[in-house]
């Protein structure tokens, strides 16, 4: 396909079989490959459909400076679409996430103000705090704020990737896995399957460290782009069957394990969405089929320690 500009390269991105990280008597293993959109990660998919939104409603207009607070990945897909449409950018950001990041939101052009982590830990605190100065920055002339947290136009832009895999199993899918940040990806794709197949097992994921949603207490962890602290504000429980808790290390090591038995580099977040679908996989057993996300790439953690410690 020959697209018209850069923003026609987003979706359309690959499923592919597990293999080797799977044990004998697990369920088929798939996993969209997300890091194939053009900035590496699926939050391409949001940022597109946020920003036309926003145009479609007239909340932004030539000259107009888009604000949102990130932990990264959202920041650097909104940058990639600013710059293709003209929009200037201010992000807020944080040193809890990795320099990659804000490297390639620099990079696209954006404006970055930092909020100071507690020794790098993400915590409520971190988030809410970058919310807050988010919403102050907002408040300037030609300025609209995204708030990516509580914007409804985040999950109909991952509607289409519940189509996508619909049609690449072709309907042969018996439960999905995502980790939940805002909750959009999950929703949105939980959305697009049911339509096709009500009975099609939803499962959340989250750090074991600050299980909010399944009712624990919140707490710091290292799993970028996951795990806000609270419960996010369009969190919808009667979307999701169940909510599984995979701790930090056990996500660190998966990531590391992809790379070198599947030959799929990716970040943390992928590596917690590949440890919960295996114990899903486990329980359905080997005639079911499980798919997953592999969220983006794992350039954007060379910084981090993640691949270092391999």
């Amino acid at each position: 396909m020959i697209s018209s500009d850069a923003l026609g390269a987003i979706g359309n991105t690959p499923l592919v079989r597990l293999n080797r990280v799977v044990p004998k008597g697990c369920a088929r293993v798939f996993a969209k490959l997300e890091f194939a959109n053009p900035t590496g990660s699926m939050k391409d998919r949001v940022a597109k459909a946020i920003i036309d939104g926003a145009v479609a409603r007239g909340k932004i207009k030539p000259g107009s400076t888009v604000v949102e607070y990130t932990a990264g990945t959202t920041g650097i897909s909104l940058a990639f679409v600013c710059a293709a449409k003209g929009y200037g950018l201010h992000i807020v950001f944080s040193d809890a996430f990795s320099e990659e990041k804000r490297w390639t939101m620099k990079a696209f052009g954006a404006e970055i103000t930092d909020v100071k982590s507690e020794g790098g830990r993400i915590t409520e605190k971190l988030i809410r705090e970058m919310i807050d100065v988010a919403g102050r920055i907002s408040q300037r002339p030609h300025h609209w704020w995204s708030d990516q947290l509580r914007n409804h136009d985040a999950i109909a832009g991952y509607l289409p990737m519940g189509e996508e895999i619909w049609r690449q199993t072709a309907g042969e899918i018996d439960a999905f896995v995502q980790v939940v940040g805002t909750a959009h990806s999950l929703h949105g794709v939980t959305q697009a399957l049911w339509e096709h197949k009500r009975g099609i097992r939803i499962a959340a994921v989250e750090p074991a460290e600050s299980p909010v949603l399944s009712g624990g207490a919140s707490g710091s962890h290292h799993i970028e782009g996951i795990g806000i602290g609270f419960v996010p504000p369009l969190w919808e429980p009667s979307l999701v069957n169940e909510i599984l808790r995979v701790s930090d290390r056990d996500a660190q090591e998966m990531a590391r394990r992809l790379a070198r038995e599947e030959g799929l580099f990716v970040g943390t977040s992928s590596g917690a969405n590949v440890v919960a679908s295996l114990e899903i996989g486990q329980r359905l057993g080997p005639e079911a089929t499980v798919v997953t996300v592999l969220v983006d790439s794992g350039f954007r953690y060379l910084s981090t320690g993640l691949f270092s410690k391999s």
